[in-house]
C-alpha cells in the first residue's frame, strides 16, 4: 500500500511539473513569505499539543467527511486550541489537494503541515510555494540518502520536517538525519493495521530536545491520555475530528485529557 501511494504521488507530481516546471516552482517557493516557526509551536509544554488534520478520506476507511470548506474547518481547529494544522494534499486516496493547503494557510495563524507522500525535491518546493510550514517525511518510503536530501532541503527553505517512523530502526534513521520532530505512526503503512501501544515502546528512543508526536489510533479522549502518559508532546488527530459533530468541543476535550 505504501509503495502504491508513493508511486501515485510521484506520478501526480510529474503531471503537475508538465505545467509548472521545476525552475518555476522553485521561484514560487523562494518568493513566499517566511514559514511560521513550527518547532516553537509544537515545543513540549505542561499539556499535550494537538496537530488537527483536514482529512476527507483514507485508504483504510474510505470517505470520512466531505469538507467542502477546509479553511473553515481549520479556523474551527484554531478556535478549539490546536497548535498546528495538518492538510492531506494527496488526491487519489485521501481526496486532498495543494489548494486545500493554500486555503487553510491563508485562514489561520497556526503552522500548517503538508501531509503527503513526499519522495522528491519538486514536492518540497511545491509545499513551500503553497505556503506550507512543515512537510511530512515518511522514513519507510525513502532510502537514507533521499531522506537526508529532502530533510536538508526542507530546512533550507525555512520549513520544518516532521519525520515519521514506525519501528526502532526507523527512529534511528530519523535521528540520523537530525530530525527535530519525530512522529510515531500507530498505523503500519504497509498493512494499515493499528497498534496504539507502538508509541510507548519507541518513545524512549527519542532523546529529550526532540519533539515526540503520536500519530493515528485516536478515537476518544482516553487515547490522548494514553499517549500523553507514554511521553507524547504532540498528538496528530484527524479522523476523530472530521467525523464528529463538533470539532471545537472534541478538540477541547482531547486537550483537557492530555494535561
Amino acid at each position: 500500500m505504501l509503495a502504491e501511494l508513493v508511486a501515485g504521488a510521484v506520478d501526480d507530481a510529474a503531471a503537475r511539473r508538465a505545467t509548472l516546471t521545476l525552475p518555476a516552482v522553485e521561484a514560487a517557493a523562494l518568493a513566499r513569505p517566511p514559514a511560521r516557526d513550527a518547532l516553537a509551536a509544537l515545543a513540549p509544554a505542561e499539556r499535550v499539543k494537538v496537530i488537527a488534520e483536514v482529512k476527507r478520506a483514507s485508504p483504510s476507511r474510505g470517505a470520512l467527511a466531505e469538507i467542502a470548506d477546509p479553511a473553515s474547518l481549520a479556523v474551527s481547529y484554531q478556535t478549539g486550541g490546536a497548535s498546528a494544522i495538518s492538510v492531506l494534499t494527496e488526491g487519489r486516496r485521501f481526496g486532498g489537494s495543494l489548494q486545500d493547503l493554500t486555503d487553510v494557510r491563508a485562514a489561520v495563524d497556526l503552522p500548517v503541515l503538508r501531509k503527503d507522500f513526499i519522495a522528491e525535491p519538486y514536492q518540497v518546493f511545491e509545499a513551500r510555494a503553497a505556503d506550507a510550514d512543515l512537510v511530512l517525511l515518511i522514513v519507510a518510503a525513502l532510502t537514507q540518502p533521499v531522506l537526508h536530501e529532502l530533510h536538508a532541503l526542507i530546512l533550507e527553505l525555512g520549513m520544518t520536517p516532521l519525520v515519521e517512523a514506525h519501528s526502532a530502526e526507523e527512529v534511528e534513521r530519523a535521528l540520523d538525519v537530525g530530525a527535530s520532530i519525530v512522529g510515531i505512526n500507530a498505523r503500519d503503512l504497509s498493512t494499515f493495521e493499528l497498534d496504539r501501544d507502538l508509541f510507548g515502546t519507541l518513545a524512549d528512543r527519542i532523546p529529550s530536545g526532540v519533539v515526540r508526536v503520536a500519530e493515528s489510533a485516536v478515537k476518544d479522549a482516553a487515547d490522548v491520555t494514553h499517549y500523553r502518559a507514554a511521553g507524547a508532546d504532540v498528538v496528530l488527530i484527524g479522523e476523530a475530528l472530521v467525523t464528529g459533530d463538533d470539532p471545537v468541543a472534541t478538540l477541547k476535550s482531547f486537550l483537557e485529557a492530555g494535561k
